[in-house]
């Protein structure tokens, strides 16, 4: 769990850290991942429809993995594939609308923002430093109710993701669940698994969170 960045901005007791997760919230990782899944078909010789793969970003990677390799395999080639994902992701991959004024949104009234992805950390990292995104902190490899963990640590009360899994994450971390529909679980999908606020995206966020701020203040008072 490490540290992206120190903020400027004194970090106010008043105000919330909130998490975020990385793909299809704040990055749109789809051209990345495609062409990694297709460099690791051609370098293993593995048939991988990486069009389907990308509809069903969020889980864990070795989920994926054995849509296309034997059991066996499975942790071989999400090795494999993390290895080779600095050199076909990192610089196809875009931020998505809003993300960077999410976080600084957060960061302007004083509070942290912190990065919880099932994605592996270090590449999760490489991604927001291409980016220019720097969060307080990046903890990667968790997934579901396993962000938990770390958003109980950092004492996050409010986690943004795109996925259903986001969703239960928050709810067991006991934080306030906001669902964007940009990616593979559309509005209803989340309403239904129990967000609390549905946005379109990220750019809904800044607005969101002022309103949110007004009534965390006086109630942490």
């Amino acid at each position: 769990m490490a540290p992206m960045a120190s903020s400027n901005v004194n970090v106010s007791p008043s105000a919330p850290t909130v998490g975020f997760d990385l793909d299809m919230t704040l990055i749109d990782s789809r051209p990345g991942i495609r062409a990694c899944y297709l460099a690791l078909a051609e370098r293993t010789g593995t048939y991988i429809d990486a069009d389907l793969a990308v509809t069903r970003l969020g889980p864990p990677l070795v989920e994926e993995m054995a849509h296309w390799f034997p059991a066996e395999r499975v942790e071989e080639m999400a090795a494999v594939y993390r290895g080779m994902y600095p050199a076909y992701a990192i610089e196809a991959t875009p931020a998505l609308d809003g993300a960077r004024e999410a976080i600084a949104a957060v960061r302007e009234a004083g509070g942290r923002a912190v990065v919880v992805t099932a994605k592996y950390e270090p590449n999760a990292e490489l991604h927001l430093q291409h980016l220019g995104i720097e969060p307080d902190a990046v903890i990667g490899d968790l997934w579901a109710e396993q962000k938990a963990l770390a958003l109980r640590e950092h004492g996050a009360s409010v986690y943004v993701g795109d996925h259903v899994g986001d969703v239960r994450g928050a709810r067991a971390a006991g934080a306030v669940s906001v669902a964007v529909a940009t990616g593979p679980c559309d509005a209803a999908e989340l309403r239904a698994a129990g967000a609390d606020v549905v946005l379109a995206g990220l750019t809904e966020f800044p607005q969101w969170f002022s309103d949110y701020c007004s009534d965390y203040r006086p109630a942490r008072a």
